[in-house]
């Protein structure tokens, strides 16, 4: 469950994330990918494929007091995402705004998905 990345991404950063996807010519993304049957979490971006089974998060509003990731409620649950997608088999990357600008974000998902680093 999800859709192409490609069609509308929900903010700047996950444009700027999928951008430098598509142009180092890795394999494309499902945006907003539900992972876990049942359950309603949401994953970033996510390469569903058996050789992958990939999920990053870009974590783009740390330093945004009302952020609803950063309330103590916010965190117990994206723990339990994080930990309920390890459980199932999933590698589970998380990136920070800074880290997809850097590239970094890009060369940690380049290692998972056997591509090397730039």
């Amino acid at each position: 469950m999800g859709r192409a990345i490609g069609s509308n991404v929900d903010s700047a950063l996950e444009a700027a994330f999928y951008q430098q996807v598509k142009d180092a010519g890795l394999p494309e993304p499902i945006l907003q990918f539900i992972p876990v049957p049942g359950r309603k979490y949401r994953c970033d971006f996510a390469w569903p494929q058996d050789e992958y089974r990939l999920i990053l998060e870009l974590e783009g509003s740390i330093y945004v007091a009302r952020s609803g990731h950063r309330s103590a409620s916010g965190v117990v649950r994206d723990i339990e995402k994080y930990n309920l997608l390890t459980l199932n088999g999933w590698c589970v990357l998380r990136a920070t705004t800074a880290m997809v600008m850097s590239g970094e974000a890009l060369d940690m998902v380049r290692q998972v998905l056997g591509e090397g680093k730039s």
